[in-house]
């Protein structure tokens, strides 16, 4: 089958897979480890320090997931959830809307506070209000403009009335919210957790520092551009929506100082991989042969056939069928080579997603910068 067909990229997953809370510790998850074309080891994610070298630099996503998700009514009182996307403009946001045929332009939604009880302590929070605006053609969301009561703050408000929103698949999740955030979140913006980071634990980051093996970080706000599915059969067609990254001076620095000194460049996660190589593509579009700082948006589309400027590897959890995501990870070790290794994992009881197991991938044997 061709690399360029969506149809390659499918595969069967039981249901029974697909897991929905995460490891405790966080760090007791299973480690598929993928060290070169062909072998693999099972080992558990505390086991990562047996698997990279002082030297070695890891960049993550320090993101944060807002409480994106908003229960409310219309105004003739009919329930309505929202799950916004991005912040476009001041208060206006791209959101999926259920029930997506009620929302015409010009809709005004509520979105109720905590109601006060006599003599109770708790307070009421005011109402949030926001106006339907136009439909985005690319996402099928539309653009919701709020409005804040008086003197309030509407990250105050989302915090007291939003939802961190689990992924549709996590039905049936015991998990708190803190769960679905990594240890080291720190950048509001997200919509959904880089979730490669959550195997970390203090412990473990500690003992990967006292090994010599150094971290960093980049910011890309997870939002519709990672799990947007791919609909079009050539996926040379597909077009990512773009995401905001920041890639900083001080990552960018420890990269240099790392490749110099022959270290590896491991990423944490595909928005990490998305992160360094988008602002590489933005930089060599410039003229530039190195890495700069970069704070922007990406739509950068990493499939087979794409020629790495960055990272030397990857920490990444198991994706869904004809996922972009999929294609990235078929981009770094090739695409039949990922499969039947998804093969074994299903057939070696990994849990996927989310909230599930993860691959350590050190591809040693390309390297075509």
């Amino acid at each position: 089958m061709s690399d360029e067909l969506l149809s390659s990229y499918d595969y069967h997953l039981p249901a029974g897979h697909i897991a929905q809370t995460p490891a405790v510790p966080r760090d007791y998850s299973r480690l598929l480890v993928v060290d070169s074309p062909q072998t693999h080891h099972h080992r558990q994610f505390r086991d990562l320090p047996d698997w990279l070298q002082a030297g070695d630099l890891l960049v993550l996503n320090n993101t944060q997931v807002i409480p994106a998700r908003l229960y409310g009514e219309t105004e003739e009182g009919k329930a309505i959830e929202i799950l916004l996307l991005e912040e476009q403009e001041s208060l206006c946001w791209l959101s999926l809307v259920k029930p997506g045929k009620r929302f015409n332009p010009g809709t005004r939604l509520y979105f109720p506070g905590q109601a006060a009880q006599p003599d109770s302590a708790v307070p009421h929070f005011p109402q949030l209000r926001a106006t339907v605006g136009d439909r985005d053609e690319k996402t099928g969301g539309r653009r919701l403009q709020f409005e804040l009561p008086a003197s309030q703050s509407f990250w105050d408000l989302l915090e007291k009335l939003g939802q961190i929103p689990f992924p549709p698949y996590v039905t049936a999740s015991q998990a708190m919210p803190d769960q679905y955030q990594t240890i080291y979140a720190e950048q509001p913006g997200a919509v959904a957790a880089p979730t490669a980071g959550l195997h970390f634990t203090e412990s473990l980051l500690q003992t990967l520092a006292e090994k010599g093996v150094q971290t960093s970080y980049v910011t890309l706000h997870v939002g519709v551009g990672t799990f947007r599915p791919v609909e079009v059969e050539t996926i040379t067609q597909h077009q990512m929506h773009p995401e905001w990254i920041d890639v900083p001076a001080v990552t960018v620095d420890k990269i240099r100082q790392t490749q110099a000194a022959g270290g590896r460049v491991i990423a944490v996660g595909t928005t990490s991989v998305r992160s360094l190589e988008g602002a590489a593509q933005i930089a060599q579009a410039k003229g530039s042969k190195v890495l700069l700082p970069y704070q922007g948006k990406t739509d950068l589309f990493i499939y087979p056939g794409y020629s790495w400027q960055v990272i030397d590897g990857m920490i990444t959890n198991f994706h869904l069928p004809k996922s972009s995501l999929l294609m990235m990870l078929s981009a770094l070790i090739g695409r039949e080579r990922l499969l039947p290794l998804y093969e074994i994992a299903i057939a070696q009881n990994y849990r996927f997603y989310s909230f599930g197991d993860a691959m350590l991938i050190l591809p040693s044997a390309w390297k075509n910068r």
